[in-house]
């Protein structure tokens, strides 16, 4: 979509956010922004979830310790570390069994793993660590309880774990360049909160759990402990395996090393689901950079900061190892752009303020670049941003106004959804695929409807389809009810009810409604993993299919042992391998 084409979000809309953080005359329209293949270009920057974490453990010196590690020779067994937080304790404990190498799957459809976990409002007692030994290593099928936060489970890095092992227990560091191939040791195939199998809702942990208040955050601490859990594990098995020569990871190695990701479509249809959550990320990040763009002052050192930053992204890229032609191809072009640009910037006199940069973004560079651009755009500014922190929760709540006549709702579809409206839906193109739930692991999956069954069962994701639907019944019911409401409106048309709730309650934000049709023979689902991901601030995202991707979470993130230090830790963004 052409960038150039609208510059400010419309006058009728709000952000939604306090008016005294509320910039939005210089916000980007919802039609820029709100695109599908847009969203597919958006890189983590400092507001993503990981990103705050940190920052929060490091501003509160988060104490964390170990206050069992019972694992036999060979790294199995249990271990429990506990987070003291302010006044709030809480415990991650995590199992280790034996898992031959055949039964080692990523899919969710798995039913055995290397590592299983759970966080734990509290200090577990025994009879509670007794109940989570029987049911956390069932993972889905296992009874929770309440006093559960996050359930999890970890998989083995088949190229690196054992190299690791065999490389510390020989009293050397491992290799460096196999360590850029994969960057972690273990990956999370399944990351679960927010009540899910009888755990905590995400309500209780707004208000009974003031560390991890903020959407996600106790998720992104339990993949921050497996991170610290599959190196000490690594270093365990070793010591036990050689105790005359193994030695320890290098600080700088344990800190380069992250915790793998591998997600599917699972999340994909949470982006649907929560549009007034999602449409305040989108906020947040579009706040952000407005106040750079208008505020952002350009001096020699933040040139020359930005020139590092650039060549550092341009060096995570290269050590992003990825098969898929298209991937590849991205990745190329964007470190080409990347550099082109740098060369460009280099003693430019014409670049005093940022919005000259953005008018030559728009004009030169693929929708990548101008994305990873605008994350170290708002990189250089902390003190512009940071306040936002707070600001990326919602409660989906969304609200009908019966009241209003049935004419004004035609004519709002009619300017907020003309996108919608503009979709064929007779062309069998676009109506190629469908999203239905697994009976077998209620995780959403994709569909041929012209080739399988099961369109019967499908989702309701397709909110393009459904406004466009309402609306052809809206002018119908006109020609009989000119004077209609919505109220008698919808006592003719109950099925209506859903779609124009969302209608209503999503017309006068910015942002919310992802502008695709789902269901198109075109649409590439990694674009919406790709969206949420980056807010959760993941780095090195590999598709392994149009369908599920791997990533690296928290590499280049400070260790435990250095959270208390007091020193800026925050600069672990498109982290890069140490030299050695």
């Amino acid at each position: 979509m052409n960038e150039a084409k609208s510059e400010t979000a419309q006058e009728r809309t709000t952000t939604g956010l306090p008016g005294e953080i509320d910039d939005i005359a210089d916000l980007r329209p919802a039609e820029t922004v709100m695109d599908l293949q847009r969203l597919g270009s958006l890189q983590p920057f400092r507001l993503s979830f990981m990103r705050i974490l940190v920052r929060q453990m490091v501003r509160d010196r988060w104490q964390i310790h170990c206050s069992q590690f019972e694992l036999d020779d060979l790294g199995y067994g249990f271990a429990v570390y506990v987070l003291q937080a302010g006044t709030e304790i809480y415990s991650f404990v995590v199992f280790a069994v034996y898992l031959a190498d055949g039964s080692r799957n990523d899919r969710v459809i798995a039913g055995q793993w290397d590592l299983t976990m759970a966080l734990v409002q509290g200090e577990v007692t025994d009879s509670q660590l007794q109940h989570l030994r029987a049911n956390v290593p069932l993972q889905e099928v296992g009874r929770m309880s309440p006093e559960m936060l996050v359930l999890s489970r970890a998989n083995r890095s088949k190229r690196m774990f054992d190299n690791v092992v065999d490389s510390l227990a020989t009293g050397l560091q491992p290799d460096i360049s196999r360590l850029k191939d994969v960057g972690y040791l273990c990956r999370t195939t399944a990351v679960y909160g927010s009540g899910k199998f009888g755990m905590a809702d995400w309500g209780v942990v707004q208000r009974s759990c003031r560390s991890f208040a903020r959407p996600f955050a106790a998720e992104m601490f339990t993949c921050f402990m497996l991170r610290h859990f599959s190196v000490e594990q690594v270093q365990h098995i070793a010591s036990h395996r050689a105790p005359e020569t193994a030695v320890a990871l290098d600080s700088d190695i344990r800190r380069y090393l992250g915790i793998g990701n591998a997600t599917g479509l699972g999340m994909a249809p949470f982006l649907i689901k929560h549009p007034q959550l999602i449409g305040r990320w989108m906020t947040v990040r579009e706040v952000s950079l407005a106040r750079v763009l208008a505020r952002g002052k350009v001096t020699p050192e933040i040139l020359s900061r930005l020139l590092a930053m650039i060549e550092k992204v341009i060096q995570h890229t290269r050590e992003t190892h990825v098969k898929d032609p298209a991937q590849l191809t991205r990745n190329y072009q964007l470190m080409a752009e990347l550099t082109n640009l740098s060369e460009r910037l280099i003693g430019h006199q014409d670049f005093t303020d940022w919005q000259w940069l953005k008018a030559r973004l728009i004009e030169r560079y693929s929708l990548d670049t101008i994305e990873t651009m605008y994350s170290l755009m708002i990189e250089l500014y902390p003190h512009l941003v940071d306040d936002m922190e707070e600001y990326l929760g919602a409660d989906e709540h969304l609200q009908l106004r019966p009241e209003i006549a049935l004419s004004e709702l035609k004519r709002t579809i009619e300017s907020q959804y003309d996108w919608a409206l503009s979709i064929d839906f007779r062309k069998p193109e676009s109506q190629h695929v469908f999203w239905y739930r697994s009976e077998e692991k209620m995780e959403p999956r994709l569909g041929e409807r012209y080739v399988e069954s099961g369109a019967d069962k499908e989702l309701p994701v397709q909110v393009a389809r459904s406004v466009k639907a309402c609306h052809a019944l809206i002018v119908s019911d006109l020609l009989l009810h000119a004077d209609s409401d919505v109220v008698h409106f919808l006592l003719r048309h109950p099925d209506q009810i859903s779609i124009v709730r969302r209608i209503q309650t999503m017309t006068p934000l910015i942002y919310g409604d992802i502008r695709a049709n789902l269901a198109d023979q075109d649409m590439q689902p990694m674009h919406l993993l790709r969206a949420k991901l980056s807010f959760f601030g993941v780095s090195k995202f590999d598709p392994k299919s149009r369908l599920w991707v791997r990533n690296t979470m928290f590499q280049g993130a400070p260790l435990i042992s250095e959270l208390d230090s007091g020193r800026d830790l925050d600069d672990w963004y498109f982290p890069v391998a140490p030299i050695g």
